[in-house]
């Protein structure tokens, strides 16, 4: 996405073709009872209907199971134990899917369940089976509902906090941009809950140490959740250098007549620090190691240097042990590598298929599959690309 004109959210959401938003326990969870906030879903749910409405594509990236589950199971629940936390979040989950089903059923819009762990956006083939699972959602046109699979998570598997949870999947299904709602409109040079002389920062072009350092904790005062101002900057952090904007605002607006976001109503805007598509051929083509090294004619070397994916037919040689999605070097007859990415069959798979024609692949692998088996899109060219 490019930011043109002024840096305001209007102009952001505009541009974007796929949102993710995350929704705080502040926001979801009635302080005074522990129960669910309708009237507050109701009104997202209407503002993620209009976006759907205009075709965008919509993920949310919800709290708040835990603090429901801590009021149904009541005084059983609290205290202190993971047991415990996971005990609250495995009640709570189906009570704020039931509540998200409900305001969205007003608008004919079907919601989905999806608890990730941190493994399933850091282990490349579980990554490539999320990405496509909620990228199948998107486009069926339902609204995935994304939490932290607190109930069996540990330290060492969890994101800890949704904001990294929210970033991680924007970066994992390619979004243009992240909002992040909270009980804050966004990044103050200091704390206004203490400093009454901080000023607001409406936009921050590149997230540098000093605008890092201004950030604080969480808020105390809300009672739940447990992120804060210095998490949303390392979210924004993660979806920036992924290429994806992020908004900061608040949820909650203190008077009923509050101003939407595209009309102005006060939040942080963190431009990204490259493209979507730029981002994801970076990360193909310089941090992966790869697991295997494919061979291809001088045809092929053409088709891919013109932007084409790279067909069964067009492999002359395959090395290595790779399975289906691992990353693969790619050589041209002289033994130039000339391109990486990520493959749709595992080694095995590819050695049947390489140099047959698309009428011949069933016979090959004894099962139907297409002739791609590096698309285009996950492929990036070395600059010695070419035949």
């Amino acid at each position: 996405m490019t930011l043109s004109g002024p840096p305001l959210a209007a102009t952001a959401i505009a541009a974007a073709d796929r949102i993710v938003i995350k929704i705080g326990s502040s926001l979801l969870v009635d302080r005074k009872t522990n129960a669910v906030d309708l009237a507050r879903l109701r009104g997202f749910a209407a503002d993620i209907a209009g976006f759907v409405a205009e075709g965008k594509q919509v993920l949310v990236v919800s709290s708040g199971a835990v603090a429901l589950g801590r009021r149904r199971l009541g005084s059983r629940a609290r205290g202190p134990g993971l047991e415990r936390k996971q005990a609250a979040a495995a009640a709570g989950q189906s009570m704020l899917m039931h509540a998200w089903e409900s305001v969205f059923d007003q608008h004919n819009i079907i919601v989905a369940q999806i608890l990730l762990t941190r493994d399933d956006t850091e282990t490349r083939r579980r990554w490539l089976n999320a990405r496509a699972t909620v990228g199948a959602l998107l486009d069926m046109g339902a609204v995935p509902i994304v939490n932290e699979n607190d109930t069996i998570v540990t330290d060492q598997i969890k994101y800890g906090d949704n904001d990294r949870l929210a970033a991680r999947v924007a970066q994992m299904i390619s979004a243009d941009l992240l909002i992040l709602l909270s009980d804050v409109d966004g990044l103050y040079t200091a704390d206004p809950r203490v400093d009454p002389d901080a000023e607001h920062i409406p936009y921050i072009e590149t997230l540098t140490p000093e605008i890092e350092a201004m950030a604080t904790g969480a808020n105390a005062e809300a009672g739940v959740g447990t992120g804060g101002m210095a998490t949303k900057l390392m979210a924004a952090r993660i979806a920036a250098e992924a290429g994806c904007a992020t908004l900061i605002a608040q949820g909650k607006p203190k008077t009923r007549n509050a101003p939407t976001l595209e009309e102005g109503r006060r939040c942080t805007l963190i431009a990204p620090a490259t493209t979507v598509k730029a981002a994801y051929k970076q990360w193909i083509g310089g941090s992966l190691a790869t697991r295997g090294r494919l061979t291809i004619d001088k045809g092929c070397a053409r088709a891919l240097a013109a932007g084409k994916s790279l067909l069964a037919v067009g492999i002359t040689a395959s090395e290595g042990d790779f399975g289906k999605g691992d990353p693969v070097e790619i050589f041209n007859e002289k033994g130039v590598e000339i391109a990486r990415g990520l493959v749709r069959y595992d080694d095995n798979d590819v050695s049947k298929i390489m140099g047959v024609r698309s009428a011949g692949l069933k016979a090959a692998l004894g099962y139907p599959g297409g002739p791609v088996v590096i698309h285009a899109d996950d492929l990036a060219l070395r600059e010695t690309a070419g035949p």
